[in-house]
């Protein structure tokens, strides 16, 4: 007598349910861009010039502040609020 195998096929699972209405798909996040990646710079920035911080996405935080000394990748500038930072220079804009 002759055995065969006869395994069922599996279905494909559906997506999971949403979190929330109006949340994003677990397939989409990938697609999203990262919450580090600093915008690109559009200008040098130099000692005495007037900067913002920018927070995630490019968007101002509202911190300004004076450069006090910079190289080719790094700033650091003196907050009118408080103490000095050192930043990234794309982690800044120019007002």
């Amino acid at each position: 007598m002759k055995r065969t195998n006869t395994t069922p096929k599996l279905r494909k699972a559906p997506q999971p349910p949403l979190s929330r209405p109006g949340a994003t798909r677990d397939s989409d996040r990938a697609r999203k861009p990262l919450l580090v990646a600093p915008p690109p710079q559009q200008s040098e920035i130099n000692p005495g010039d007037r900067v913002e911080e920018l927070g995630n996405f490019g968007t101002p935080t509202g911190e300004l502040g004076t450069v006090e000394r910079t190289n080719e990748e790094d700033a650091i500038v003196k907050w009118d609020s408080d103490g000095r930072t050192r930043l990234h220079q794309p982690w800044l804009k120019k007002i």
